[in-house]
Protein backbone atom coordinates (compact mmCIF):
# COMPACT_ATOMS: atom_id res chain seq x y z
CA UNK A 1 0.00 0.00 0.00
CA UNK A 2 1.33 3.46 -1.00
CA UNK A 3 2.04 5.94 1.98
CA UNK A 4 0.14 9.10 0.41
CA UNK A 5 0.36 11.89 2.73
CA UNK A 6 0.82 15.70 1.99
CA UNK A 7 3.58 16.86 4.22
CA UNK A 8 2.76 20.50 5.85
CA UNK A 9 4.75 23.21 5.11
CA UNK A 10 7.20 21.49 3.03
CA UNK A 11 9.72 24.24 2.29
CA UNK A 12 9.38 26.32 4.84
CA UNK A 13 10.40 23.92 7.28
CA UNK A 14 13.86 22.15 5.17
CA UNK A 15 14.67 25.45 3.55
CA UNK A 16 14.77 27.54 7.13
CA UNK A 17 17.55 24.27 7.63
CA UNK A 18 19.75 25.58 4.94
CA UNK A 19 20.53 22.40 4.02
CA UNK A 20 23.71 21.61 2.76
CA UNK A 21 26.25 18.97 1.12
CA UNK A 22 28.08 16.55 3.50
CA UNK A 23 25.78 17.32 6.46
CA UNK A 24 23.99 14.85 9.44
CA UNK A 25 20.05 15.81 9.59
CA UNK A 26 17.26 14.62 11.55
CA UNK A 27 14.05 13.51 10.71
CA UNK A 28 12.65 13.07 14.07
CA UNK A 29 9.20 11.90 12.68
CA UNK A 30 9.47 9.95 9.38
CA UNK A 31 6.48 8.95 8.35
CA UNK A 32 5.70 9.00 4.54
CA UNK A 33 9.55 10.60 4.33
CA UNK A 34 8.13 13.87 2.72
CA UNK A 35 10.24 16.25 4.53
CA UNK A 36 13.16 14.23 3.83
CA UNK A 37 12.33 13.27 -0.02
CA UNK A 38 12.45 17.31 -0.44
CA UNK A 39 15.49 17.56 1.49
CA UNK A 40 17.38 15.09 -0.42
CA UNK A 41 16.34 17.23 -3.76
CA UNK A 42 18.34 20.26 -2.10
CA UNK A 43 21.88 18.76 -1.50
CA UNK A 44 23.76 16.39 -3.91
CA UNK A 45 25.46 14.03 -0.96
CA UNK A 46 24.86 14.42 2.72
CA UNK A 47 22.74 12.22 5.68
CA UNK A 48 19.12 11.51 6.96
CA UNK A 49 18.37 9.76 10.03
CA UNK A 50 15.27 8.98 10.26
CA UNK A 51 13.14 7.87 12.87
CA UNK A 52 9.41 6.60 13.29
CA UNK A 53 7.54 4.16 15.70
CA UNK A 54 5.29 3.08 13.33
CA UNK A 55 6.42 -0.40 11.94
CA UNK A 56 3.88 1.00 8.95
CA UNK A 57 5.67 3.73 8.08
CA UNK A 58 9.11 2.32 8.68
CA UNK A 59 7.94 -0.72 6.40
CA UNK A 60 7.12 1.13 3.37
CA UNK A 61 10.30 3.56 3.71
CA UNK A 62 12.06 0.18 3.22
CA UNK A 63 10.94 -0.11 -0.34
CA UNK A 64 10.13 3.65 -1.12
CA UNK A 65 14.22 4.72 0.20
CA UNK A 66 15.65 1.49 -0.72
CA UNK A 67 18.50 2.72 -2.98
CA UNK A 68 19.34 5.48 -0.19
CA UNK A 69 19.31 2.67 2.32
CA UNK A 70 21.67 0.55 0.28
CA UNK A 71 24.80 2.70 1.66
CA UNK A 72 25.49 2.76 -2.55
CA UNK A 73 24.15 6.67 -3.09
CA UNK A 74 25.38 9.54 -1.85
CA UNK A 75 22.10 10.31 -0.54
CA UNK A 76 22.01 8.30 2.76
CA UNK A 77 19.14 7.27 5.03
CA UNK A 78 19.37 5.26 8.00
CA UNK A 79 15.90 4.47 9.70
CA UNK A 80 15.40 4.09 13.43
CA UNK A 81 12.58 2.44 14.46
CA UNK A 82 11.79 4.11 18.04
CA UNK A 83 10.18 7.22 19.13
CA UNK A 84 12.47 10.20 18.86
CA UNK A 85 12.19 10.49 23.16
CA UNK A 86 15.03 8.57 22.87
CA UNK A 87 17.09 10.67 20.16
CA UNK A 88 20.28 10.95 22.16
CA UNK A 89 20.62 7.10 22.99
CA UNK A 90 20.07 6.46 19.30
CA UNK A 91 22.40 8.88 17.92
CA UNK A 92 24.96 7.50 20.15
CA UNK A 93 24.57 3.39 19.42
CA UNK A 94 24.67 4.76 15.72
CA UNK A 95 27.75 6.61 16.01
CA UNK A 96 25.83 10.20 15.07
CA UNK A 97 26.77 11.62 19.14
CA UNK A 98 29.67 13.98 17.83
CA UNK A 99 26.54 16.43 16.42
CA UNK A 100 24.19 16.94 14.14
CA UNK A 101 23.53 19.76 11.85
CA UNK A 102 19.80 19.93 11.50
CA UNK A 103 16.39 18.03 13.11
CA UNK A 104 12.87 18.66 12.00
CA UNK A 105 9.97 17.45 13.70
CA UNK A 106 6.64 17.27 11.78
CA UNK A 107 4.26 16.34 14.95
CA UNK A 108 0.94 15.30 12.67
CA UNK A 109 -0.53 12.48 12.92
CA UNK A 110 0.14 10.83 9.38
CA UNK A 111 -2.96 10.40 6.70
CA UNK A 112 -2.04 6.58 6.01
CA UNK A 113 -2.34 6.32 9.82
CA UNK A 114 -5.83 8.05 10.22
CA UNK A 115 -7.13 6.64 7.01
CA UNK A 116 -6.16 2.74 7.84
CA UNK A 117 -9.48 2.39 9.89
CA UNK A 118 -8.29 -0.81 11.55
CA UNK A 119 -5.61 1.76 13.45
CA UNK A 120 -8.54 3.25 15.43
CA UNK A 121 -7.06 6.91 15.36
CA UNK A 122 -10.50 8.06 13.46
CA UNK A 123 -13.98 8.91 13.99
CA UNK A 124 -14.56 8.48 10.02
CA UNK A 125 -14.08 4.41 10.25
CA UNK A 126 -15.51 2.07 12.31
CA UNK A 127 -12.44 -0.03 14.09
CA UNK A 128 -11.25 -1.12 17.85
CA UNK A 129 -9.85 1.80 19.78
CA UNK A 130 -6.43 1.81 19.89
CA UNK A 131 -4.74 4.90 18.54
CA UNK A 132 -1.15 3.42 19.30
CA UNK A 133 1.65 5.17 17.15
CA UNK A 134 3.94 2.11 18.18
CA UNK A 135 2.02 -0.95 18.17
CA UNK A 136 4.30 -3.02 20.41
CA UNK A 137 3.32 -0.54 23.89
CA UNK A 138 0.40 -1.29 26.35
CA UNK A 139 -1.44 1.13 26.43
CA UNK A 140 -4.60 2.44 24.12
CA UNK A 141 -7.54 4.11 23.74
CA UNK A 142 -9.67 1.02 24.81
CA UNK A 143 -7.61 1.06 28.26
CA UNK A 144 -8.22 4.72 29.04
CA UNK A 145 -11.74 4.61 28.02
CA UNK A 146 -12.69 1.66 29.84
CA UNK A 147 -10.53 1.07 33.08
CA UNK A 148 -9.37 4.89 33.63
CA UNK A 149 -11.71 7.12 36.85
CA UNK A 150 -14.11 9.85 35.28
CA UNK A 151 -11.62 12.80 36.58
CA UNK A 152 -9.10 11.02 34.29
CA UNK A 153 -10.76 11.05 31.81
CA UNK A 154 -12.25 14.23 32.12
CA UNK A 155 -8.51 15.99 32.48
CA UNK A 156 -7.52 14.39 29.22
CA UNK A 157 -10.06 15.05 27.59
CA UNK A 158 -9.89 19.18 28.68
CA UNK A 159 -6.10 19.54 28.84
CA UNK A 160 -5.07 17.73 25.40
CA UNK A 161 -8.44 18.40 23.90
CA UNK A 162 -9.89 21.79 25.09
CA UNK A 163 -13.02 20.16 24.91
CA UNK A 164 -15.68 22.15 27.04
CA UNK A 165 -17.90 19.27 27.82
CA UNK A 166 -15.24 17.18 28.99
CA UNK A 167 -17.01 16.35 32.54
CA UNK A 168 -20.18 14.97 30.58
CA UNK A 169 -18.55 13.19 28.21
CA UNK A 170 -16.54 11.38 31.03
CA UNK A 171 -19.83 10.93 32.87
CA UNK A 172 -21.12 9.38 30.09
CA UNK A 173 -18.55 7.12 29.35
CA UNK A 174 -18.60 6.01 33.11
CA UNK A 175 -22.05 5.08 32.27
CA UNK A 176 -22.26 3.00 29.12
CA UNK A 177 -19.59 1.02 30.35
CA UNK A 178 -20.89 -0.54 33.75
CA UNK A 179 -23.36 -1.98 31.14
CA UNK A 180 -20.98 -3.09 28.16
CA UNK A 181 -17.35 -2.35 27.89
CA UNK A 182 -16.73 0.37 24.92
CA UNK A 183 -14.68 -1.36 22.15
CA UNK A 184 -15.03 0.36 19.03
CA UNK A 185 -14.42 4.02 17.65
CA UNK A 186 -18.29 4.32 16.66
CA UNK A 187 -19.40 3.02 19.88
CA UNK A 188 -17.55 6.00 21.60
CA UNK A 189 -19.31 8.66 18.85
CA UNK A 190 -22.18 7.95 19.78
CA UNK A 191 -21.50 8.55 23.38
CA UNK A 192 -19.74 11.83 22.77
CA UNK A 193 -22.59 13.10 20.52
CA UNK A 194 -24.92 11.98 23.42
CA UNK A 195 -23.23 14.04 26.08
CA UNK A 196 -23.22 17.12 24.19
CA UNK A 197 -25.90 19.43 23.38
CA UNK A 198 -27.78 19.17 20.62
CA UNK A 199 -27.50 23.21 19.39
CA UNK A 200 -23.21 22.40 20.20
CA UNK A 201 -23.17 19.30 18.19
CA UNK A 202 -25.21 21.29 14.70
CA UNK A 203 -21.73 23.92 15.02
CA UNK A 204 -18.26 23.63 14.02
CA UNK A 205 -16.36 20.32 13.29
CA UNK A 206 -17.34 16.80 13.92
CA UNK A 207 -18.15 16.69 18.00
CA UNK A 208 -15.58 13.65 18.54
CA UNK A 209 -12.66 15.84 17.08
CA UNK A 210 -11.63 16.74 20.30
CA UNK A 211 -12.21 13.62 22.42
CA UNK A 212 -10.04 11.66 19.75
CA UNK A 213 -7.58 14.03 19.71
CA UNK A 214 -7.03 14.00 23.43
CA UNK A 215 -7.16 10.34 23.59
CA UNK A 216 -4.45 9.89 20.64
CA UNK A 217 -2.21 12.58 22.85
CA UNK A 218 -2.78 10.55 26.06
CA UNK A 219 -2.31 7.08 24.36
CA UNK A 220 1.02 8.34 22.74
CA UNK A 221 2.32 10.81 25.92
CA UNK A 222 2.93 13.11 22.74
CA UNK A 223 3.52 16.17 25.16
CA UNK A 224 5.94 14.42 27.61
CA UNK A 225 7.81 13.09 24.68
CA UNK A 226 8.13 16.31 22.69
CA UNK A 227 9.21 18.08 25.75
CA UNK A 228 12.35 16.11 26.37
CA UNK A 229 12.67 15.20 22.66
CA UNK A 230 13.72 18.69 22.24
CA UNK A 231 15.70 19.21 25.19
CA UNK A 232 17.65 16.50 23.34
CA UNK A 233 17.78 18.04 20.36
CA UNK A 234 19.37 21.09 21.22
CA UNK A 235 22.14 19.28 23.42
CA UNK A 236 23.05 17.06 20.30
CA UNK A 237 22.75 20.06 16.76
CA UNK A 238 26.16 21.48 16.47
CA UNK A 239 26.24 25.27 16.67
CA UNK A 240 24.97 26.56 13.36
CA UNK A 241 22.77 23.72 12.81
CA UNK A 242 19.25 24.67 13.38
CA UNK A 243 15.99 22.80 15.02
CA UNK A 244 12.85 23.45 12.70
CA UNK A 245 9.39 22.17 14.48
CA UNK A 246 5.61 21.85 13.21
CA UNK A 247 2.92 21.68 15.30
CA UNK A 248 -1.03 21.35 15.05
CA UNK A 249 -2.10 21.61 18.42
CA UNK A 250 -1.90 24.62 21.46
CA UNK A 251 -0.44 22.98 23.59
CA UNK A 252 2.51 21.31 21.42
CA UNK A 253 2.76 24.89 19.87
CA UNK A 254 3.45 26.50 23.69
CA UNK A 255 6.00 23.79 24.52
CA UNK A 256 8.28 24.56 21.62
CA UNK A 257 7.50 28.12 22.19
CA UNK A 258 8.42 28.16 25.87
CA UNK A 259 11.42 25.97 25.32
CA UNK A 260 12.76 28.21 22.72
CA UNK A 261 12.39 31.37 24.55
CA UNK A 262 14.26 29.69 27.22
CA UNK A 263 17.09 28.78 25.47
CA UNK A 264 17.24 31.76 23.52
CA UNK A 265 17.43 34.35 26.86
CA UNK A 266 19.86 34.88 29.46
CA UNK A 267 18.49 34.35 32.59
CA UNK A 268 19.21 36.94 34.95
CA UNK A 269 19.85 35.80 38.57
CA UNK A 270 17.26 37.03 41.39
CA UNK A 271 19.17 40.35 42.86
CA UNK A 272 21.34 41.21 40.40
CA UNK A 273 20.83 44.11 37.78
CA UNK A 274 22.29 42.30 34.95
CA UNK A 275 23.33 39.14 33.72
CA UNK A 276 26.97 37.95 34.38
CA UNK A 277 29.48 38.70 31.38
CA UNK A 278 29.80 35.12 30.78
CA UNK A 279 26.44 33.95 30.56
CA UNK A 280 25.00 34.01 27.02
CA UNK A 281 22.01 32.05 25.06
CA UNK A 282 22.10 28.52 23.33
CA UNK A 283 19.60 29.53 21.05
CA UNK A 284 18.86 31.85 18.68
CA UNK A 285 15.14 32.43 16.78
CA UNK A 286 15.02 32.02 13.27
CA UNK A 287 11.34 33.07 13.39
CA UNK A 288 9.87 34.80 16.56
CA UNK A 289 6.71 34.29 15.31
CA UNK A 290 5.42 31.26 13.91
CA UNK A 291 5.34 30.53 10.11
CA UNK A 292 2.55 29.02 9.36
CA UNK A 293 0.76 28.05 5.67
CA UNK A 294 -0.08 30.38 2.82
CA UNK A 295 -3.97 30.57 1.60
CA UNK A 296 -2.70 28.10 -1.07
CA UNK A 297 -1.79 25.22 0.61
CA UNK A 298 -4.44 25.37 2.78
CA UNK A 299 -6.67 25.12 -0.24
CA UNK A 300 -4.61 22.14 -1.36
CA UNK A 301 -4.46 20.67 1.97
CA UNK A 302 -6.97 21.58 4.97
CA UNK A 303 -4.48 19.80 7.30
CA UNK A 304 -2.42 22.65 6.88
CA UNK A 305 -4.50 25.20 8.16
CA UNK A 306 -3.37 24.78 12.46
CA UNK A 307 0.20 24.66 11.10
CA UNK A 308 2.37 26.64 13.00
CA UNK A 309 6.23 26.59 12.43
CA UNK A 310 9.04 27.39 14.73
CA UNK A 311 12.71 27.74 14.31
CA UNK A 312 15.93 28.39 16.11
CA UNK A 313 19.67 28.06 15.67
CA UNK A 314 22.19 27.03 18.02
CA UNK A 315 24.75 29.63 18.96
Amino acid sequence: MEFKHKSVLLHETIDNLNPQNNKVYVDATFGGGGHTSYLFSKIDQGTVIGFDQDEYAINLAKTKFAAELSGKEKKKLILVHDNFSHLKDNLERLGYNRGIDGIFYDLGVSSPQLDRGERGFSYRFDARLDMRMNQEQELDAYTIVNTWSEKDISDVLYQYGDEKFSRQIARKIVEVRKVHPIETTFQLVDIIKSAIPAAVRRTGGHPAKKSFQALRVAVNHELDVLSESLKEAIEVVKPGGRISVITFQSHEDKIVKKLFKKYSEVEIPRGMPMAPADSKPILKLISRKPIIATEEEVERNNRSHSAKLRVAEKL
